[in-house]
């Protein structure tokens, strides 16, 4: 159990440094941008997507090695055991929709639940920093 808790904080920790980094990198790249203030709007966009997705996938391989170690349980309903399953699980538990045609069985549900609310939180934190964006980019002539 202690193993399961070190690999989800890390995973945690990790996913909400990614995300840092790159609303960090955007808060400095975006206003240095000689386009039209719609483009650097679909820059910041883009970019929080791309650290949206990169997280993910970071889920994704950790949800891999866990059910392919058989310690940390499984996940059962349509699913094969291969990457691409775990990561459209990753996909559906971080953004909260859970479709429910995957379970994850065991320790591997604390995993789920942890990475339910840091997509959360970071889909959240991405919203937060696009309307600040906006509001720096749209000014009213």
């Amino acid at each position: 159990m202690i193993f399961t808790f070190i690999i989800n904080s890390i995973l945690v920790a990790l996913a909400v440094l990614i995300h840092f980094e790159a609303l960090n990198l955007l808060s400095i790249v975006i206003p240095q941008l000689k386009i039209k203030s719609r483009l650097c709007v679909l820059f910041g966009v883009f970019g929080a997507l791309f650290a949206h997705i990169v997280e993910i996938w970071l889920f994704a391989f950790a949800y891999y090695f866990k059910i392919h170690s058989t310690y940390f349980g499984s996940l059962e309903g349509q699913f094969d055991n291969s990457l691409m399953d775990c990561s459209y699980f990753s996909f559906t538990t971080y953004t909260s929709l859970g479709i429910g045609d995957i379970k994850p069985i065991g320790d591997i549900r604390f995993m789920a639940g942890l990475e339910a609310l840091t997509g959360l939180l970071l889909i959240a934190w991405t919203a937060s920093f696009m309307f600040l964006e906006m509001q720096k980019l749209w000014k009213a002539p």
